[in-house]
């Protein structure tokens, strides 16, 4: 299965996140398919950076977003 998911970046206490497609078996920071954009929570108001067309093309050919992830693309008004 596809998974549309967050990938763990930045330094000890200060994360910063990249939102991939991957294949549900691998690691959190393992091989990915496609980078779709990324997440900074440090920000206030944290930002969101995402490819509008890739999400809705992965989202349409079935791949599914974890619940942090629908929760971005939700707020994003994408899903």
């Amino acid at each position: 299965m596809v998974k549309i998911r967050l990938r763990r970046i930045g330094e000890k206490k200060h994360p910063f996140y990249r939102i991939i497609v991957a294949d549900s078996r691998s690691p959190r920071n393992g091989r990915f398919i496609e980078e779709i954009g990324t997440y900074d929570p440090n920000t206030e108001p944290s930002t969101v950076k995402v490819d509008e067309e890739a999400a809705k093309k992965w989202l349409s050919d079935g791949a599914q977003p974890t619940e942090t992830v629908a929760r971005l693309f939700k707020n994003a008004g994408i899903a």
